[in-house]
């Protein structure tokens, strides 16, 4: 009977040795199985990140980037029965400013395009244009390091049709003609300096800067006009150096601004009376079509008017952006 028992017990524990041999060979083995697979996921990986870098070799880099703006703007204001008086009137402005630039490796060329045309009627008056502008300007730059560029400039500055000394008479083409397609028309050219800290802000420096003036108008061709020496004169020539800057930036998520500064000099002539022209521009966006315009423009030109010339406006109506 002893020796059953004791037959069981080696029996059991023979057993029960055997199944733990076995159930710690299954978890050494789970082991092995999970680092070859870890290690077969990370190759795959790997490889996958080859092929991608591969690819990415072929894929076609965009050197051109286009942002622009299109603007509608509205003002309106009625009057009836008004005991405290007031005057009809309606205004559309149209604008588009688009940024075309080109940049690969050490060289990128920057092109600006302005077109603006606004007018408003007034009860009983001949509708007056109220904005006119065609401004076009390209900029080549070749890199000198992070933040300096050496840079060609040249610019074209006009209006579309002829304006009118409003302030003389309050119907429009009854009063002094002041301007015309290309009376003035504006071309410069200068060699210079461009600096880029990053996209926000720009500054230039063009100490050999030319300016050119054309009044192509006959009737605006008097001496005096736009620096003209004399009657029938249509051409101004002027070298100087020119400087400026732009800024823009967000005040809020739907509120952005950009400002800019333009100097000229003269060397030729009265060197001490600069050219200044500031502009600046506030977006205050309602919705993805809708939005609010303020713009304010500040010029002093010793050859067009010994005063400086404000222009101002406010409005509402549809903008489109393309970024």
């Amino acid at each position: 009977m002893k020796n059953t028992l004791l037959l069981l017990s080696f029996l059991v524990i023979g057993n029960f040795c055997l199944a733990q041999s076995d159930s710690i060979q299954s978890k050494e083995s789970l082991e092995f199985e999970k680092k070859r697979l870890s290690s077969t996921i990370k190759k795959f990986q790997d490889s996958l990140e080859t092929v991608k870098g591969e690819l990415n070799k072929y894929k076609p880099v965009k050197y051109w980037k286009i942002r622009g703006t299109n603007s509608l703007i509205f003002n309106q204001s009625s009057f009836s029965n008004w005991v405290a008086g007031g005057l009809n009137s309606m205004g559309l402005n149209a604008r588009v400013n688009y940024n075309i630039d080109y940049k690969k490796g050490n060289n990128y060329v920057e092109n600006k395009i302005i077109l603006g045309y606004g007018v408003q009627a007034n009860a009983d008056q001949k509708p007056k244009k109220t904005e006119d502008i065609i401004s076009l300007s390209s900029t080549y730059g070749r890199k000198l390091n992070k933040k300096w560029y050496a840079t060609a400039n040249a610019t074209f500055l006009t209006q579309f049709v002829e304006g009118f000394d409003y302030d003389a008479t309050p119907n429009a083409r009854d009063g002094e003609q002041i301007s015309n397609f290309m009376a003035p028309g504006y071309v410069t050219v200068g060699l210079g300096f461009n600096y880029n800290p990053n996209d926000n802000f720009q500054a230039y420096l063009r100490p050999a800067s030319s300016k050119m003036t054309f009044v192509t108008d006959e009737i605006l061709q008097k001496k005096g006009n736009y620096g003209l020496k004399n009657d029938g004169d249509s051409f101004l020539f002027e070298l100087g150096a020119s400087a400026g800057a732009t800024h823009k930036g967000k005040i809020s998520s739907d509120v952005a601004f950009i400002h800019s500064i333009n100097l000229f000099s003269n060397y030729l002539n009265h060197a001490e009376r600069v050219d200044i022209f500031y502009s600046a521009e506030i977006d205050m966006k309602i919705n993805k079509f809708i939005s609010s315009q303020f713009t304010i423009n500040l010029l002093y030109d010793h050859d067009q008017i010994k005063r400086t010339q404000l222009k101002q406006t406010l409005g509402v109506g549809f903008a489109y952006n393309i970024e």
